[in-house]
């Protein structure tokens, strides 16, 4: 359910689903995936997510001279995913800011939760400095 976008508070958009499986080299000797690769899984979920919105990484660099950078994780590693394990990476945008995103993400194994994280992005330019969401990216986040 969304909530009305006010000044500090919350507008929750609706969550975007990537799947994939857990491949060997992913994980350690004893199949479980590494702790770092939840990083990777979530920044691919992130990727995808753009480009359901109509956008890409590269095209945002080619097109408005910008990036999508991570600012700060906050994240729980709830219970270990396994080699060839069926997952699913969640991004869910909860506050879109003027020069920044955050999004609530999830590693899912089935109904199981895996790994809960919150993740803040910054909007750079070229020199590595905060600039603004082109509108039309802001709208389309916002009619997500």
């Amino acid at each position: 359910m969304r909530e009305k976008h006010r000044r500090g508070r919350c507008c929750k958009m609706s969550e975007f689903r990537h799947h994939f499986t857990v491949y060997y080299e992913d994980t350690d000797e004893g199949g479980v995936v590494y702790h770092a690769n939840y990083l990777k899984y979530a920044e691919r979920a992130r990727s995808e997510w753009l480009k359901s919105l109509g956008f890409s990484n590269r095209q945002l660099w080619q097109d408005h001279g910008l990036r999508i950078v991570v600012r700060r994780q906050n994240i729980a590693y709830r219970a270990p995913a396994r080699m060839e394990d069926e997952l699913v990476a969640t991004a869910q945008c909860t506050s879109p800011g003027r020069a920044s995103i955050r999004l609530e993400q999830k590693i899912l194994r089935g109904a199981d939760v895996l790994v809960d994280m919150q993740v803040d992005l910054a909007v750079i330019n070229g020199e590595g400095r905060p600039t603004p969401l082109p509108r039309e990216i802001k709208e389309r986040i916002h009619n997500d």
